[in-house]
């Protein structure tokens, strides 16, 4: 019997949506996918917030669908408390499965935080869960690549060594970012191959397609390519 959530994620399916989405997410059964598109998902969001059912839902995991697990992310974007957040991501990440969740989450507890989320966010990228990683290098490049940036965050991240593309592909943005926004301390990582050859090509290619990069860096950069 389907849950009062899942009812009214059915009566928002899309198939042909749903048909797209499973392309763009091998990780994910498509037997898991409804087919709901994110406005319909945050009105869901914003209908279900602060009520007790979404309280029950938060604390219902797993969860059978992956727009469900879009939902929790949604809701738990949204707690206020920092306590409160860090305590429903530890029992949320490890359910994550792909990158589109994985991106979607953006607690809003963390912004008045900024001291005692980088303790946190290192303890993430220990973790060695491809998704727990994966958000943790997310939250480093959007709280700590500008007012808050440390050079010791960009060893954080150099040091995560990983097989898996989704981790590598936000290690590679994360550093073209910084490149972008940080070039004197992220430079010598590209300049003297402290990453994987992948990841190390892969920050080079986002760099020189983004407009924050100088044209004079863009050259740099291109000439610093590993061919292996």
């Amino acid at each position: 019997m389907l849950t009062s959530i899942q009812t009214a994620l059915m009566a928002c399916q899309d198939p042909e949506y749903r048909d797209f989405q499973c392309k763009l997410m091998p990780t994910v059964d498509p037997a898991r996918v409804i087919g709901v598109r994110m406005p319909d998902l945050r009105r869901l969001a914003r209908e279900l917030r602060g009520t007790p059912e979404a309280a029950a839902f938060l604390g219902a995991l797993p969860h059978q669908y992956y727009e469900e697990n879009n939902l929790h992310g949604l809701l738990l974007s949204e707690e206020a408390g920092y306590a409160a957040t860090i305590s429903g991501l530890e029992a949320f990440l490890p359910y994550v499965d792909n990158w589109a969740t994985c991106d979607l989450l953006s607690p809003r507890a963390f912004r008045a935080h900024p001291e005692e989320l980088p303790g946190q966010i290192f303890v993430w990228l220990e973790s060695g869960a491809a998704y727990t990683v994966r958000f943790a290098l997310g939250m480093l490049m959007k709280y700590y690549l500008e007012e808050a940036f440390q050079p010791v965050y960009l060893d954080w991240a150099a040091g995560v060594h990983s097989g898996e593309y989704y981790v590598n592909m936000m290690l590679a943005w994360y550093f073209a970012t910084a490149l972008a926004k940080q070039w004197e301390a992220a430079f010598p990582y590209v300049k003297e191959r402290r990453l994987s050859l992948w990841v190390h090509n892969k920050t080079i290619q986002k760099a020189v397609e983004s407009n924050r990069i100088t044209p004079e860096g863009k050259a740099v950069l291109r000439a610093l390519r590993w061919k292996g």
